[in-house]
């Protein structure tokens, strides 16, 4: 079985791979310059770790009572291999004692008492022995309206200086860049626009913070279009029925 399904995601990364491949060639672009961060959610740690098999190293979650474990699970099957995890899900405050203690990388700290609350537990976890590395950090910019963007997060546009500046002081937490989902029913090309205009100003302030992880399965190549370092891709790469939880 397990063979099979390695099939399956060996063919569905050949077909992301030259998505994202095609969307480079479109925009004029290096294809090395977009990584790849395959969204393992709902999906059962056997995956995460077939993915690795075929080179992916690089896996995402949105809810840490199920990465923890995964995560977990996932370094059991392959001891050897080193995975990077990333949080990309709207995260509270009280869950960021847990998440660094598997997460190596948040790509959804949107206000500044999160950033605190993280940068509070990372030095904690440092005192346990639990890491010895900063917690590394991406602003989720909202593309939505202001109704929309306290249901789906994000830090509104006028308050990411604010918030960078903040990240920047931190010791325990490494500003590395600028995360954004686009606004559903709406033209992914536009709001991924206007996020480059947004991080083309935000560069100015935070030369070293270039990494934009903007686009997933169905958007992918307007993302790139615009810049995007990083995509995020679940569907098209693992399928539509997770198997983890419900």
């Amino acid at each position: 079985m397990s063979t099979d399904r390695q099939t399956e995601l060996a063919e569905s990364l050949e077909l992301v791979r030259e998505q994202i491949r095609e969307g480079c060639r479109a925009a004029g672009r290096n294809p090395a310059e977009v990584r790849l961060l395959a969204v393992t959610k709902t999906f059962p740690a056997v995956d995460a770790a077939l993915l690795t098999d075929l080179g992916v190293t690089d896996l995402a979650e949105n809810r840490d009572q199920e990465a923890g474990a995964k995560a977990t699970e996932v370094s059991s099957m392959r001891p050897d291999v080193r995975v990077r995890w990333h949080m990309v899900g709207r995260l509270q405050r009280n869950k960021a004692r847990s998440v660094v203690r598997w997460a190596d990388e948040v790509q959804s700290v949107d206000s500044i008492r999160l950033a605190e609350a993280l940068g509070k537990a990372v030095r904690a976890a440092k005192e346990r022995g639990e890491r010895d590395q900063p917690l590394d950090v991406l602003v989720q910019v909202s593309l939505d309206d202001e109704e929309t963007a306290r249901a789906r997060g994000g830090c509104p546009l006028p308050e990411l200086p604010a918030l960078a500046e903040n990240l920047t002081q931190s010791g325990d937490l490494r500003l590395r860049g600028l995360m954004a989902v686009a606004p559903l029913g709406t033209d992914a090309g536009e709001a991924f626009s206007r996020l480059a205009a947004a991080r083309e100003k935000f560069l100015e302030d935070h030369p070293g913070a270039v990494e934009l992880s903007a686009g997933m399965s169905g958007d992918l190549e307007q993302a790139i279009a615009c810049g995007s370092t990083c995509v995020r891709v679940g569907t098209a790469l693992l399928g539509r029925r997770g198997l983890a939880s419900p």
